[in-house]
């Protein structure tokens, strides 16, 4: 009875999972097809644009590096004084959990390039424990980089020097579909809205194309 009972709580669970479907973020618009006589229309949905960025092996990575992949973008600078140090906890806590499925990949990127140089985005993601692979640490050109997080992920990065640290940026972790969408924003300094985004990420792996 009671390993019924197990099994039972994990078909709930399961189900659940596949059943739920999270928002689609972003501006969107409609498009008329005509085929053989019947004209539908499809919903088309923002993307995240193209890009070329480099990552702290100074491997290039592009929106094709993470084709057909779910995964998690966040913004930071290793000087950071305030909010970086836990988001990078909490990433940790991520990565730790999707660790060697080769369905999730995680994104850090820095907004300050100048300072965090090649080198040093690798012996921070080496200090924190990453492979390099499934979670990398990206950099580039300064304005791209804003431009990357303002239009393809919603997300605040740039210089003030009012801020501690002369940057201000979102704490946010960006959850992006296969189909480079973006699916939620989530709080990544708090520990139940990352809870929630582990949670998400598998919905998304079992949401039907």
């Amino acid at each position: 009875m009671r390993n019924f009972v197990i099994l039972f709580g994990l078909f709930l669970l399961t189900s659940c999972t596949e059943n739920k479907r999270l928002p689609i973020l972003g501006e969107r618009s409609t498009e008329s097809k005509t085929v053989n006589g019947e004209t539908t229309v499809d919903t088309i949905y923002a993307t995240v644009p193209t890009f070329v960025l480099l990552n702290q092996d100074g491997d290039t990575v592009t929106d094709k590096t993470v084709e057909g992949k779910i995964y998690v973008v966040d913004f930071f600078f290793t000087s950071c004084p305030t909010i970086c140090p836990v988001m990078k906890k909490e990433m940790l806590r991520v990565y730790q959990k999707i660790k060697g499925d080769a369905s999730f990949v995680l994104l850090s990127h820095t907004i300050d390039p100048d300072f965090d140089s090649i080198p040093l985005l690798k012996d921070y993601a080496t200090r924190l424990g990453s492979d390099g692979k499934q979670w990398q640490f990206l950099t580039g050109e300064r304005e791209a980089i804003y431009e990357l997080a303002e239009k393809g992920y919603y997300a605040t990065a740039m210089p003030d020097s009012t801020e501690p640290g002369g940057y201000v940026h979102s704490g946010g972790f960006i959850l992006v579909d296969t189909q480079k969408r973006v699916r939620g924003i989530y709080n990544g300094t708090d520990a139940k809205e990352v809870d929630q985004l582990i949670e998400d990420m598998y919905v998304l792996k079992a949401e039907k194309p």
